[in-house]
């Protein structure tokens, strides 16, 4: 039954984003979404194993995306490209001396 449960609601979890795209968009950005609804199915998993609801609090959909956001980073590291003593980068402006 809990399997079930698990089940149905990634079912909806789904749904609700391809029915609603531009609030994926919104979470996790440019992330791997199918990455996403894998991380999103574990955690419903332990929280059944725990004892507690199927669904996701807002403090664990918060954590996936940070986690997310983390694989993301380690996958695209930041390159620039420096021809100059002061450099325009993201984070503002460096000087390399």
């Amino acid at each position: 039954m809990n399997n079930l449960d698990v089940e149905l609601y990634m079912s909806q979890f789904v749904t609700f984003f391809e029915n609603n795209p531009n609030d994926l968009l919104d979470l996790i950005g440019d992330s791997d979404k199918e990455l996403f609804y894998d991380l999103v199915k574990e955690q419903c998993e332990k929280n059944i194993e725990s004892g507690d609801e199927v669904s996701l609090t807002q403090h664990q959909i918060i954590e996936i995306v940070v986690k997310l956001k983390k694989v993301n980073l380690e996958n695209h590291q930041m390159v620039v490209i420096v021809d100059k003593v002061f450099q325009s980068t993201s984070f503002g402006m460096i000087g390399l001396n």
